[in-house]
């Protein structure tokens, strides 16, 4: 099952301008699902002459019962908003949170 938790997955179809790997190919367990693989990508929607490109990063999710890409943060976001998140993410606990919210939003969607 292929998940696109956005409000418009034609945002996402192309390829993104930029990916971080917080886990790739791993065997990480979360309840009944097994994590493969967790990224962060960036894809560049826009120029503003006065705020500058705006971002769209979403958080693609990669697990035993199907992946999942949803909003992580957009906006004008300003130079290096992928690392920032990536740090972020790494250094504040909050992949636990990524994970969850992945989780619970596949379960949402296996049971619809």
């Amino acid at each position: 099952m292929e998940i696109i938790d956005l409000h418009d997955p034609a945002r996402v179809t192309k390829t993104p301008d930029e990916v971080k790997f917080l886990l790739e190919n791993g065997n990480f367990i979360q309840d009944e699902f097994e994590i493969s693989d967790i990224e962060l990508r960036l894809y560049l929607e826009r120029i503003d002459q006065k705020l500058g490109t705006y971002s769209l990063i979403t958080s693609f999710v990669r697990t035993n019962k199907g992946t999942i890409e949803m909003i992580y943060d957009e906006g004008f976001l300003g130079e290096d908003a992928l690392s920032r998140a990536f740090t972020f993410l790494t250094t504040n606990l909050g992949l636990s949170g990524l994970v969850l919210r992945s989780i619970i939003s596949i379960r949402q969607k296996i049971s619809d």
